[in-house]
C-alpha cells in the first residue's frame, strides 16, 4: 500500500510538472506579436546621432550636440504614457537626489519623447513636473524634455538599441523600460535596466563615463572594487581586484616595516 501511494505521488508530481511546461509554451506562443521586437539590445560605445533636429520644452530647435561635454543620462520615453515612462523618470529622480552630484553640473539628464504626436508644451509639464520632484533649485539647465519627429526619434533609438512599437488598438507605445548613460562625446556607456536604478551604479557609471573628470578618490576605489556587468545592467562586486589591492597593501606594509628595522638596527661599530 505504501508502495502504491508513492506511486500515485510521483505519478501526480510528474503530471503537475508536465501541466506546468504545456503552459508556459502556451503563455510563450501566446505573447502578442507587438512584443516580439520590442526591447533593448545593448550598443556599447554606440554613437548617438547629435546634429538630428529635436524641439526643446521652449519649443526651440535643438540638437543633442548640445547637451554634451559632460556625461548625460538619456531616458526614451513619451509624456502621455499612463504607467511605464513616469515609472523610468520617477526612478532617474530618485538617484539622481541621492548622488553627490548635481544635474546640470557634473551631468545632465536628456528625455526624449518617441512620440511624434506630443508637443513642447508636453515637454514643459512633464519638466516642471520633475523638476519639483528634484528639489535642487538652479537645476532647471540639467533636465531637457525633447520632443521631435518621428525619423528623429527612430534614428535616436535605433542608435542605441531601444526597440518599441506602435499599438493602434490601445493607442499606445508598447516598448521596454531602461535608461542608457552617454559620455561626454555622445558614446554610450551603459545600461541600466527597470525602473529602479541604484544611486552608487549611476554614480559609478557618471564617472567612468567621464573618464574620471568629475569623480572623487572615493568614486575611483569604487570604479576598482566594481565592474559592470552588461547582463544586469549592474555593478558587481570584483574579487580579483580586491585581493590584488589586499595584496598590494600588504606588500607596502611589509616594506614599510623592513625600512623602519633596518633603520633601527645598530651598526656593527656602534655594538
Amino acid at each position: 500500500m505504501k508502495k502504491s501511494a508513492a506511486h500515485r505521488r510521483k505519478l501526480t508530481c510528474m503530471a503537475l510538472f508536465a501541466l506546468i511546461c504545456v503552459d508556459s509554451r502556451l503563455i510563450y506562443a501566446q505573447k502578442p506579436a507587438i512584443l516580439k521586437n520590442v526591447g533593448i539590445d545593448q550598443k556599447m560605445n554606440a554613437q548617438v546621432p547629435v546634429s538630428v533636429p529635436f524641439l526643446d520644452e521652449s519649443g526651440k530647435q535643438v540638437t543633442l550636440s548640445q547637451y554634451l561635454g559632460k556625461p548625460v543620462i538619456l531616458a526614451l520615453v513619451y509624456y502621455q504614457c499612463p504607467s511605464l515612462c513616469n515609472l523610468v523618470l520617477n526612478g532617474v529622480v530618485r538617484s539622481a537626489k541621492l548622488i553627490n552630484m548635481t544635474a546640470g553640473q557634473e551631468f545632465d539628464v536628456v528625455a526624449v519623447s518617441f512620440d511624434p504626436r506630443e508637443t513642447p508644451e508636453m515637454a514643459r509639464e512633464k519638466k516642471k513636473m520633475i523638476l519639483e520632484q528634484y528639489g535642487h533649485p538652479g537645476s532647471e539647465n540639467g533636465w531637457h524634455f525633447l520632443t521631435g519627429q518621428q525619423a528623429s526619434s527612430r534614428m535616436l533609438a535605433d542608435a542605441v538599441g531601444f526597440h518599441y512599437a506602435y499599438d493602434s488598438l490601445s493607442n499606445q507605445y508598447a516598448h521596454a523600460s531602461g535608461i542608457m548613460i552617454l559620455t561626454p562625446e555622445g558614446r554610450v556607456s551603459r545600461y541600466f535596466y527597470g525602473v529602479e536604478y541604484p544611486a552608487r551604479d549611476v554614480r559609478l557609471g557618471l564617472t567612468e563615463a567621464s573618464d574620471g573628470q568629475i569623480s572623487s578618490p572615493v568614486d575611483q576605489i569604487l570604479l576598482f572594487c566594481y565592474h559592470y556587468d552588461p547582463t544586469s545592467g549592474k555593478y558587481g562586486l570584483v574579487v580579483m581586484n580586491l585581493l590584488r589591492a589586499g595584496g598590494g597593501i600588504t606588500v607596502l606594509c611589509l616594506a614599510g616595516l623592513l625600512f623602519i628595522l633596518m633603520r633601527h638596527q645598530p651598526h656593527k661599530g656602534a655594538a
